[in-house]
């Protein structure tokens, strides 16, 4: 082996360890980056799993139950004031809100809360969407809600179709296509149901 040889060797070296750095970035982060990225869990809602019954208190007084929500869209959010995924979520909730017709209705369920709290919130923040208030979790607990944020989505017919975990862009292209869908495919169970009503 020559000095020349040598030489070049010596030079090289540093550049393969840069460029073999280099492809273990690469590498690592195209692994990691879909998952930085993803900032909710969609599940659907199981099929042989009833939608649960709502009956609750809004902050106005006003008392939200099942029958209320028949033949709209329903999404239902479960959040609290000290979540800040829900914090980050909430203003794009309160433009669905501001901006859906009368088929769509937007309703956040605050869990476990006092309702003073939940009401300085909604005040020092602007929200005015109606505001469910589960001070003891029960219908946190009867939807499945271990997490906050906690989405559900529910068809016209009353079944809930979708649980979203974690926080979304609800006035975005790809929740407007979650509702378009939900809107337009009712469950098996429920359309027979109707159809049989229909008949009546």
């Amino acid at each position: 082996m020559n000095s020349r040889t040598v030489v070049v060797q010596a030079k090289a070296q540093p550049v393969l360890g840069l460029f073999l750095r280099l492809l273990f970035v690469l590498f690592t982060s195209s692994i990691a980056v879909p998952n930085a990225w993803a900032q909710f869990e969609k599940k659907r809602w199981p099929a042989h799993v009833p939608t649960p019954a709502i009956h609750a208190t809004d902050l106005n007084g006003r008392v939200w139950t099942s029958a209320d929500l028949a033949g709209k869209v329903v999404v239902l959010n479960f959040w609290a004031t000290w979540c800040p995924p829900c914090k980050e979520e909430m203003p794009s909730l309160q433009m669905l809100h501001d901006i859906s017709d009368s088929q769509t209705l937007v309703l956040a369920a605050n869990v476990n809360e006092p309702a003073a709290r939940v009401a300085r919130y909604a005040q020092s923040t602007g929200l005015s969407l109606p505001i469910l208030l589960d001070t003891k979790s029960d219908m946190a607990r009867r939807f499945g809600v271990n997490a906050f944020p906690t989405t559900v989505l529910i068809g016209p017919d009353g079944q809930a179709r979708w649980r979203i975990v974690g926080d979304v862009d609800w006035s975005g292209a790809q929740a407007n296509a979650w509702l378009a869908d939900v809107r337009q495919n009712v469950s098996p169970a429920n359309a027979a149901l109707n159809a049989a009503a229909s008949k009546r």
